[in-house]
């Protein structure tokens, strides 16, 4: 029953991050801090959302794609203590409203990039119990150009530190087990240099909470070659705002660039099966919740339900190659553009992965 583990769930979750709360893209797994022996995995994924609004007339599809990377090390120091090193791109944003469409934010567009290194220790304190930690060192910078008002704003590229704290409880022989990993927030200092039209150029202080969150994970087998998955991630978006000082006292006085109305809780539910030596696959469905409200400009999504389908070829006893893809279907939102609602419907996002295993 060990190997139901093989199974691939969420191989692709970064196609949700097209539309995923507040700005989360790979989820911040530590899932390799549980793979046996010495370890170390690549990941490629793809992301092609297609998001647009109405107002009078279509603004065309603002959310172009992009591609995200990982890796992960993983290796026993003793038969109780082990250690983890990943590096993947926890947050981002993508955003570019095309031009010559006669939409009120034509030719506006926003990028917020990460780049997070966590290194993990795990402790055995019994065949069934442990617990696991560590800390996250988080690089990001942004930039936005919102050309109906003449306002342009990129942030210096700035780092800083976070925790995380966790355990898990397995039963090996069933292939059964629940962890629960709590991350920090991480706080980061940029320096915003802005220009307005009309106003000038100026530099300021700008401090970014990036959210705390729950990671909850399990799986069981519940047959021979056959395991089933859930996942839960709580994300404390409501504590992330963006508040750049010619901004807020010029452009939309009194208000935020980027603020976050609710936090976000996502949830995957998903089985897999062994089909033999080689082949392995599973299927998920996944699903955040749609708030309603008003949405802000540069992120018109309001929750997801996503489909993925992933399958795994074991190429010889220490080497595997995954692949998987997502289809998202992103929910309906409004926006405000100077008093008047934008529509944001029948919004969806396709995704892609490839994830190359191998132990030592």
């Amino acid at each position: 029953m060990k190997h139901t583990t093989l199974f691939v769930l969420g191989l692709v979750t970064a196609a949700t991050g097209a539309s995923a709360g507040g700005m989360d893209r790979s989820g911040q797994s530590i899932a390799p801090i549980f793979e046996d022996g010495t370890y170390v995995e690549l990941t490629y994924g793809s992301v092609t959302p297609s998001v647009s609004g109405t107002l009078g007339v279509s603004s065309g599809s603002m959310a172009p794609s992009y591609n995200l990377f990982s890796g992960a090390y993983k290796r026993d120091l003793s038969d109780v203590l082990s250690m983890a090193l990943i590096i993947d791109q926890p947050f981002g944003a993508d955003v570019d409203y095309p031009t010559g469409t006669g939409y009120a934010l034509a030719g506006s567009n926003a990028k917020v990039t990460t780049t997070g290194v966590t290194a993990l220790l795990r402790y055995k304190l019994s065949d069934r119990f442990s617990v696991h930690g560590g800390i996250k060192h988080l690089t990001s910078h942004g930039e936005v150009e919102l050309p109906f008002a003449g306002y342009t704003m990129s942030t210096t590229t700035e780092s800083d530190w976070g925790y995380l704290v966790g355990a898990a409880y397995e039963i090996p022989d069933i292939a059964l087990r629940a962890s629960l990993t709590y991350s920090s927030a991480t706080d980061i200092n940029f320096t915003a240099s802005e220009t307005l039209l009309g106003v000038g150029s100026a530099d300021s202080a700008l401090d970014v909470t990036l959210p705390q969150s729950v990671n909850f994970d399990f799986q069981t087998g519940i047959a021979a070659d056959t395991l089933l998955m859930f996942s839960a991630r709580w994300a404390e978006w409501t504590s992330t705002t963006i508040t750049p000082n010619l901004y807020t006292t010029f452009v939309d006085p009194g208000e935020n660039l980027v603020d976050h109305d609710n936090d976000t809780i996502s949830y995957s539910l998903g089985i897999g099966r062994r089909f033999n030596e080689q082949w392995s696959g599973s299927l998920s469905v996944g699903y955040e919740k749609t708030h309603g409200g008003v949405s802000g400009n540069l992120s018109p999504t309001d929750g997801y339900t996503s489909l993925t389908a992933g399958l795994k070829y074991q190429i010889n006893a220490q080497t595997a190659l995954s692949g998987g893809a997502s289809y998202v279907w992103i929910g309906d939102t409004t926006t405000d553009i100077a008093g008047n609602a934008t529509d944001f419907s029948d919004n969806t996002a396709f995704g892609f992965g490839f994830k190359l295993s191998h132990t030592f």
